[in-house]
Protein backbone atom coordinates (compact mmCIF):
# COMPACT_ATOMS: atom_id res chain seq x y z
CA UNK A 1 0.00 0.00 0.00
CA UNK A 2 1.34 3.38 -0.98
CA UNK A 3 1.91 6.21 1.49
CA UNK A 4 -0.69 8.28 -0.36
CA UNK A 5 -3.37 5.67 0.42
CA UNK A 6 -2.50 5.73 4.12
CA UNK A 7 -2.76 9.52 4.00
CA UNK A 8 -6.26 9.22 2.55
CA UNK A 9 -7.23 6.99 5.45
CA UNK A 10 -5.76 9.48 7.92
CA UNK A 11 -7.93 12.20 6.38
CA UNK A 12 -10.96 9.94 6.65
CA UNK A 13 -10.41 9.14 10.33
CA UNK A 14 -9.38 12.73 11.15
CA UNK A 15 -6.10 11.72 12.71
CA UNK A 16 -2.54 12.20 11.43
CA UNK A 17 -0.16 9.60 12.85
CA UNK A 18 3.25 10.67 14.06
CA UNK A 19 4.45 7.08 13.69
CA UNK A 20 3.11 5.71 10.42
CA UNK A 21 4.21 2.16 11.19
CA UNK A 22 1.66 1.97 14.01
CA UNK A 23 -1.16 2.63 11.55
CA UNK A 24 0.24 0.09 9.10
CA UNK A 25 0.44 -2.48 11.89
CA UNK A 26 -3.18 -1.79 12.85
CA UNK A 27 -4.19 -2.61 9.28
CA UNK A 28 -2.13 -5.80 9.00
CA UNK A 29 -4.06 -9.05 9.38
CA UNK A 30 -2.28 -12.18 10.59
CA UNK A 31 -2.80 -13.83 7.19
CA UNK A 32 -0.67 -11.15 5.53
CA UNK A 33 1.97 -11.28 8.27
CA UNK A 34 2.28 -15.05 7.96
CA UNK A 35 2.60 -14.95 4.18
CA UNK A 36 5.34 -12.34 4.42
CA UNK A 37 7.38 -14.03 7.17
CA UNK A 38 6.61 -11.26 9.64
CA UNK A 39 4.36 -13.02 12.13
CA UNK A 40 4.89 -10.50 14.93
CA UNK A 41 3.86 -7.57 12.72
CA UNK A 42 0.09 -7.89 12.88
CA UNK A 43 -2.80 -6.07 14.53
CA UNK A 44 -3.75 -8.59 17.23
CA UNK A 45 -2.04 -6.82 20.14
CA UNK A 46 -3.34 -3.43 19.02
CA UNK A 47 -6.82 -4.96 18.82
CA UNK A 48 -6.47 -6.09 22.43
CA UNK A 49 -5.48 -2.58 23.50
CA UNK A 50 -8.15 -0.88 21.41
CA UNK A 51 -10.85 -3.12 22.85
CA UNK A 52 -9.97 -1.91 26.35
CA UNK A 53 -9.91 1.76 25.31
CA UNK A 54 -13.24 1.39 23.52
CA UNK A 55 -14.87 -0.15 26.57
CA UNK A 56 -13.64 2.60 28.92
CA UNK A 57 -14.70 5.44 26.61
CA UNK A 58 -18.09 3.85 25.96
CA UNK A 59 -18.65 3.19 29.65
CA UNK A 60 -17.93 6.84 30.47
CA UNK A 61 -20.28 7.98 27.73
CA UNK A 62 -23.14 5.82 28.98
CA UNK A 63 -22.50 6.73 32.62
CA UNK A 64 -22.91 10.46 31.97
CA UNK A 65 -25.60 10.31 29.26
CA UNK A 66 -27.94 7.68 30.74
CA UNK A 67 -27.98 8.75 34.37
CA UNK A 68 -31.20 7.00 35.31
CA UNK A 69 -30.22 3.54 34.11
CA UNK A 70 -29.01 0.92 36.61
CA UNK A 71 -25.76 -0.99 36.20
CA UNK A 72 -27.37 -3.97 34.50
CA UNK A 73 -28.99 -1.88 31.77
CA UNK A 74 -25.80 0.10 31.20
CA UNK A 75 -23.96 -3.18 30.71
CA UNK A 76 -26.48 -4.31 28.10
CA UNK A 77 -26.22 -1.02 26.20
CA UNK A 78 -22.44 -1.13 26.24
CA UNK A 79 -22.49 -4.69 24.90
CA UNK A 80 -24.65 -3.59 21.98
CA UNK A 81 -22.32 -0.73 21.12
CA UNK A 82 -19.02 -2.64 21.32
CA UNK A 83 -20.20 -5.86 19.64
CA UNK A 84 -18.74 -7.20 16.40
CA UNK A 85 -21.60 -6.15 14.13
CA UNK A 86 -21.53 -2.57 15.43
CA UNK A 87 -17.79 -2.19 14.94
CA UNK A 88 -18.03 -3.73 11.47
CA UNK A 89 -20.72 -1.17 10.66
CA UNK A 90 -18.47 1.67 11.83
CA UNK A 91 -15.54 0.19 9.94
CA UNK A 92 -17.54 0.20 6.72
CA UNK A 93 -18.36 3.86 7.28
CA UNK A 94 -14.63 4.50 6.93
CA UNK A 95 -14.13 2.04 4.06
CA UNK A 96 -11.52 0.48 6.32
CA UNK A 97 -11.61 -2.81 4.44
CA UNK A 98 -10.07 -1.14 1.40
CA UNK A 99 -6.92 -0.34 3.37
CA UNK A 100 -6.28 -3.72 5.02
CA UNK A 101 -3.19 -5.83 4.42
CA UNK A 102 -4.58 -9.33 3.89
CA UNK A 103 -3.10 -12.63 2.79
CA UNK A 104 -4.05 -13.69 -0.73
CA UNK A 105 -6.34 -16.46 0.44
CA UNK A 106 -8.15 -14.23 2.91
CA UNK A 107 -8.47 -11.48 0.34
CA UNK A 108 -9.84 -13.81 -2.34
CA UNK A 109 -12.53 -15.20 -0.02
CA UNK A 110 -14.06 -11.85 0.92
CA UNK A 111 -11.98 -10.96 3.96
CA UNK A 112 -12.22 -7.23 3.32
CA UNK A 113 -15.92 -7.31 4.07
CA UNK A 114 -15.95 -9.95 6.82
CA UNK A 115 -17.41 -8.64 10.08
CA UNK A 116 -14.81 -10.28 12.30
CA UNK A 117 -11.87 -8.85 10.35
CA UNK A 118 -13.41 -5.40 10.07
CA UNK A 119 -14.30 -5.17 13.76
CA UNK A 120 -10.85 -6.37 14.81
CA UNK A 121 -9.20 -3.82 12.54
CA UNK A 122 -11.39 -1.05 13.90
CA UNK A 123 -10.32 -1.88 17.46
CA UNK A 124 -6.72 -2.04 16.31
CA UNK A 125 -6.99 1.48 14.87
CA UNK A 126 -8.32 2.68 18.22
CA UNK A 127 -5.34 1.07 19.94
CA UNK A 128 -2.96 2.63 17.43
CA UNK A 129 -4.39 6.11 17.95
CA UNK A 130 -4.13 5.64 21.72
CA UNK A 131 -0.44 4.68 21.48
CA UNK A 132 0.38 7.44 19.01
CA UNK A 133 -1.68 10.31 20.39
CA UNK A 134 -2.91 9.41 23.86
CA UNK A 135 -6.31 8.87 25.44
CA UNK A 136 -7.82 12.22 24.38
CA UNK A 137 -7.23 11.52 20.67
CA UNK A 138 -8.55 7.98 21.03
CA UNK A 139 -11.60 9.25 22.90
CA UNK A 140 -12.32 11.78 20.16
CA UNK A 141 -12.11 9.06 17.52
CA UNK A 142 -14.46 6.70 19.39
CA UNK A 143 -16.91 9.50 20.12
CA UNK A 144 -16.92 10.74 16.52
CA UNK A 145 -16.90 7.40 14.71
CA UNK A 146 -18.97 5.23 17.06
CA UNK A 147 -20.87 7.10 19.75
CA UNK A 148 -21.97 9.79 17.30
CA UNK A 149 -24.53 7.34 15.94
CA UNK A 150 -25.94 6.76 19.40
CA UNK A 151 -26.51 10.46 20.00
CA UNK A 152 -27.98 11.20 16.56
CA UNK A 153 -30.12 8.12 15.92
CA UNK A 154 -30.75 6.60 19.33
CA UNK A 155 -29.79 3.15 20.49
CA UNK A 156 -32.96 1.56 19.18
CA UNK A 157 -32.23 2.63 15.59
CA UNK A 158 -28.48 2.25 15.18
CA UNK A 159 -26.65 -0.48 13.33
CA UNK A 160 -29.78 -2.06 11.85
CA UNK A 161 -29.33 -4.25 8.78
CA UNK A 162 -32.00 -2.66 6.60
CA UNK A 163 -30.93 -4.56 3.48
CA UNK A 164 -31.73 -7.87 5.12
CA UNK A 165 -35.02 -6.53 6.45
CA UNK A 166 -36.03 -5.25 3.02
CA UNK A 167 -35.10 -8.53 1.32
CA UNK A 168 -37.19 -10.45 3.84
CA UNK A 169 -40.17 -8.19 3.21
CA UNK A 170 -39.85 -8.51 -0.56
CA UNK A 171 -39.57 -12.29 -0.44
CA UNK A 172 -42.49 -12.52 1.93
CA UNK A 173 -44.75 -10.52 -0.37
CA UNK A 174 -43.87 -11.62 -3.89
CA UNK A 175 -40.43 -13.25 -3.90
CA UNK A 176 -39.04 -10.70 -6.37
CA UNK A 177 -35.37 -9.76 -6.39
CA UNK A 178 -33.70 -6.47 -5.52
CA UNK A 179 -30.88 -4.62 -7.24
CA UNK A 180 -28.77 -1.72 -5.88
CA UNK A 181 -27.36 0.69 -8.47
CA UNK A 182 -25.26 3.83 -8.19
CA UNK A 183 -27.20 6.92 -9.22
CA UNK A 184 -24.38 9.40 -8.66
CA UNK A 185 -21.17 9.98 -6.74
CA UNK A 186 -19.31 13.14 -5.79
CA UNK A 187 -16.49 14.48 -3.65
CA UNK A 188 -12.74 13.76 -3.34
CA UNK A 189 -11.39 10.22 -2.91
CA UNK A 190 -11.10 10.48 0.87
CA UNK A 191 -14.61 11.87 1.29
CA UNK A 192 -16.84 10.35 -1.40
CA UNK A 193 -20.60 10.72 -1.30
CA UNK A 194 -22.64 8.04 -3.03
CA UNK A 195 -26.29 8.11 -4.05
CA UNK A 196 -27.69 4.63 -4.60
CA UNK A 197 -31.13 3.43 -5.62
CA UNK A 198 -32.72 0.10 -4.73
CA UNK A 199 -34.76 -1.37 -7.59
CA UNK A 200 -37.51 -3.99 -7.55
CA UNK A 201 -38.41 -5.37 -10.96
CA UNK A 202 -36.78 -2.34 -12.57
CA UNK A 203 -38.65 0.19 -10.43
CA UNK A 204 -36.78 2.41 -7.98
CA UNK A 205 -38.41 1.94 -4.58
CA UNK A 206 -35.89 3.86 -2.47
CA UNK A 207 -32.80 6.06 -2.56
CA UNK A 208 -30.01 6.47 -0.06
CA UNK A 209 -26.83 8.42 0.56
CA UNK A 210 -23.55 7.63 2.28
CA UNK A 211 -19.77 7.87 2.36
CA UNK A 212 -19.49 4.32 1.05
CA UNK A 213 -21.54 2.19 -1.33
CA UNK A 214 -22.50 -0.20 1.47
CA UNK A 215 -23.76 2.59 3.72
CA UNK A 216 -25.69 4.17 0.85
CA UNK A 217 -27.28 0.80 0.11
CA UNK A 218 -28.40 0.49 3.72
CA UNK A 219 -29.84 3.99 3.54
CA UNK A 220 -31.70 3.15 0.32
CA UNK A 221 -33.15 0.01 1.88
CA UNK A 222 -34.28 1.98 4.93
CA UNK A 223 -35.89 4.57 2.64
CA UNK A 224 -37.76 1.84 0.75
CA UNK A 225 -39.08 0.35 3.98
CA UNK A 226 -40.20 3.74 5.29
CA UNK A 227 -42.00 4.58 2.03
CA UNK A 228 -43.94 1.31 2.28
CA UNK A 229 -43.74 0.69 -1.42
CA UNK A 230 -43.53 -3.07 -1.14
Amino acid sequence: MKIKQLQLLEETIDYDFCKKDILKKALTHTSYANENNSRSFNNERLEFLGDAVLEVVTSEFLYFNYKKLPEGELTKLRAKIVCESTLAFCSRQLNLGDYLFLGKGEDNTGGRDRNSILSDAFEAVIGAIFLDGGIDKAKFFVTDKVLHYVTTKGLENIFTDYKTKLQELVQKNNNSSLEYNIISESGPDHNKQFTIGVFENGNCIGEGFGKSKKIAEQSAAQNAIEKKLL
